[in-house]
């Protein structure tokens, strides 16, 4: 498949073509990522470090429906390392990933799922024999060896809950530690097609065009508003009075006007998304997150953008 067609394939996507759950965009990039090995013997190398988060991205990755986890990492990535995904505990898993780093680097991407604490005392990710290692030193550490870093979830793109007000840990995006490009795919949690399709895009093509925020526009290329199902209710000026009912939720603190995200056509689990849920969308990919979005359920402003 050539790039152009791979990012049409992404934008494009519907979950309400085909038979329900064969339908997932993972799905296809998993089908071309497998004809791409065909090809090339190398999967894509990956050291996924997680810091100061809920790990609600890894969840919401391991709910993917089709096809399961165990296809993602067995034919997408080859994961050196994952305080969720991997056996090895404690001491091993340290020796695992100094070895992991040093024979792939220049070679691996670095995901990294939440925001840094610069209050170190809030975080350690892992214990060697010469004291405790913090999120800070492991990220510097790891972000200088890597070829790509991504940061996964709102939390390690923008600082997102972890850095909300009164913000004690002095938590910041993974970017505001690391003096190199970092991609982000942002979302509280993210979505799972937006992390397999970025990561399958690194592999075949390399980097993704990003927006000024450096998202990639295969997934945040336009606002929720654009293609919200109740669109023609908010054209026409027609406004919910209270939560569940059918029209537009933008009376109801809806900030999809301001939210750069692929949900109402993405959904998630190929089922569902916030306003089709009758919620208002709470703005979980936006840098301002979720101080920006607070109190939920006031109406924004006319003038409000990203």
């Amino acid at each position: 498949m050539k790039r152009n067609e791979f990012i049409n394939l992404c934008q494009n996507y519907s979950p309400y073509q085909g038979n329900k759950g064969h339908s997932s965009l993972t799905h296809k990039i998993l089908a071309e990522v497998s004809s791409y090995h065909d090809s090339q013997t190398e999967k894509l190398p990956v050291i996924w470090l997680e810091t100061n988060c809920s790990c609600d991205n890894n969840i919401s990755i391991m709910n993917t429906t089709y096809p399961y986890l165990d296809r993602f990492l067995e034919e997408t990535i080859d994961l050196l390392y994952s305080n969720t995904f991997m056996a090895a505990q404690g001491q091993d898993a340290v020796n695992n990933l100094k070895a992991a780093a040093n024979k792939k680097a220049g070679q691996f991407t670095l995901v990294v799922e939440g925001a840094i604490p610069l209050q170190e005392e809030y975080n350690v990710v892992f214990i060697t024999s010469q004291g405790e290692v913090s999120a800070l030193e492991a990220v510097k550490w790891l972000g200088g060896l890597a070829k790509y870093v991504v940061a996964l979830g709102t939390c390690a793109s923008f600082g997102g809950p972890s850095a909300a007000r009164p913000n004690l840990s002095q938590s910041v995006a993974v970017s505001e530690v690391l003096d190199r490009e970092v991609i982000n795919v942002s979302g509280c949690p993210v979505n799972a097609d937006w992390f397999v399709g970025t990561l399958a895009h690194l592999l075949m093509y390399g980097r993704p065009e990003l927006d000024n925020r450096n998202r990639p526009t295969l997934f945040y290329g336009y606002t929720i508003h654009r293609h919200c199902q109740r669109r023609s209710y908010f054209d026409n000026g027609n406004f919910a009075e209270n939560l569940g009912e059918i029209e537009c939720m933008f009376s109801q603190g809806c900030v999809g006007p301001k939210t750069r995200a692929d949900c109402p056509y993405r959904k998630w689990i190929n089922v569902n998304w916030p306003v089709e849920a009758n919620t208002p969308c709470i703005g979980c990919t936006n840098p301002d997150f979720p101080d920006g979005s607070t109190p939920f359920f006031t109406p924004l402003s006319e003038n409000s953008n990203e």
